[in-house]
């Protein structure tokens, strides 16, 4: 083991995401065009009056003390969950602003569980699912999700015992990478079981405004008993463009809320608050349910683009019901990582192996809608035509 690299570090395998990195600096260094769809951040600016709050806060010269965390911001916050989901929530005891949505379910279970506790998770899931827990040594039971089950938890097939060891379940509705939707029956199940089994239910909602065909998405914590068992997780990265600006919010039960304060606390002292002006005025500005229909547009327009493009080529995909991603069986005769390198060295695009979110994901690929739709129609002509060279 080295001397200075901790055995949590050690013990993680290099990862499809680090082998797929290298692979497009290769290509790149080839001088090859990628049209790079594995990684899901927005590649348009936020709206100009977002970006007009920034530049004028950062202007004042008292925007660079310690920023500490916005009390109007909290209160705006806390104004949208109860206009946008109909849920009340207290700004001072159950809303906290973070460093992105990332950041703070990283630091979830340094404050809420202990070692040996057990987390469950879902499989495929986002990394960071599975990485936060390890930092305190919980244990972790992972959960399918199937297609032929809607890409939906059988809640009933986890065993008592896991149950009633599990301090944590983590739950992501609209999902990344599935793009799927969560019926409000399942919140339901998800606070009878978290009831019984005194579990908190970890809700990443961050994609709850990208949502298509006149499909809403609901808050876990609008179902009656929610907020006694769960907190949720949302961003501004996706629904408003903002996510370099790395800021995102958890709200909801306000024993774990004040647990993960007092960890920030002693971690950090808050945000730029330029930027938590500019979160604030994304949620105040009267402007801001006409910006985020268009963005919820602009990826409606390019999943048709993508999927439809695809499916001319005889590569029938799924159209997604939210979020900015495709979520795709591969051909047939490909592994998850084969199709992917096939895309990268064949067709110069860039996805995601399925299997880079756990063992179900294996036989999928990810395509984030991250590029105009000029560069989506070619993606799809350059992939339709290199599965038709092989026919």
């Amino acid at each position: 083991m080295d001397l200075w690299v901790s055995r949590l570090i050690a013990g993680e395998e290099k990862g499809v995401f680090a082998h797929l990195n290298e692979c497009k600096r290769k290509a790149l260094s080839e001088g090859k065009d990628l049209i790079d769809l594995s990684v899901g951040s927005p590649n348009r600016s936020p709206a100009d009056f977002i970006v007009e709050r920034l530049i004028e806060e950062s202007r004042r010269p008292d925007s660079y003390r310690y920023p500490f965390v916005s009390a109007e911001l909290k209160e705006s916050i806390a104004a949208w969950y109860l206009e946008r989901f109909g849920v009340e929530l207290d700004p001072a005891e159950e809303v906290e602003v973070l460093w992105g949505t990332q950041e703070g379910i990283a630091h979830l279970p340094l404050a809420v569980m202990d070692f040996g506790d057990a987390c469950l998770v879902p499989d495929p899931a986002y990394p960071i699912y599975l990485f936060a827990p390890k930092l305190v040594g919980a244990r972790i039971h992972r959960y399918p999700l199937r297609e032929e089950n809607g890409f939906l938890p059988d809640l009933s097939s986890i065993p008592e015992e896991v149950l009633r060891q599990a301090r944590v379940m983590i739950v992501n509705y609209p999902n990344n990478p599935l793009a799927v939707l969560a019926p409000r029956k399942l919140f339901e199940d998800l606070v009878e079981l978290a009831s019984r089994w005194r579990i908190l239910v970890v809700h990443d909602a961050a994609y709850t405004e990208l949502v298509f065909d006149g499909k809403r998405a609901d808050s876990f914590l609008s179902v009656p008993g929610a907020k006694e068992v769960g907190v949720e997780f949302n961003s501004f990265s996706k629904t408003f463009n903002m996510a370099g600006m790395r800021i995102g919010f958890v709200v909801g039960n306000r024993q774990a809320v004040k647990a993960i304060s007092q960890l920030k606390s002693n971690i950090d002292y808050g945000i730029f608050m330029p930027i938590q002006m500019a979160a604030m005025e994304a949620l105040k500005n009267p402007k801001r349910d006409e910006f985020i229909a268009s963005v919820r547009e602009t990826y409606r327009r390019r999943r048709d683009v993508l999927v439809e493009g695809l499916s001319s080529y005889g590569w029938r995909v799924r159209k997604p019901e939210a979020t900015m991603f495709v979520w795709a069986k591969v051909p047939e005769g490909f592994s998850s990582v084969e199709f992917s390198c096939f895309c990268l060295e064949r067709a110069g695009v860039v996805v995601t192996p399925g299997n880079a979110f756990g063992e179900m994901g294996e036989g999928y690929v990810r395509m984030a809608l991250v590029e105009e739709e000029e560069r989506l129609l070619e993606a799809s002509r350059r992939i339709g035509e290199s599965l038709k060279a092989l026919r």
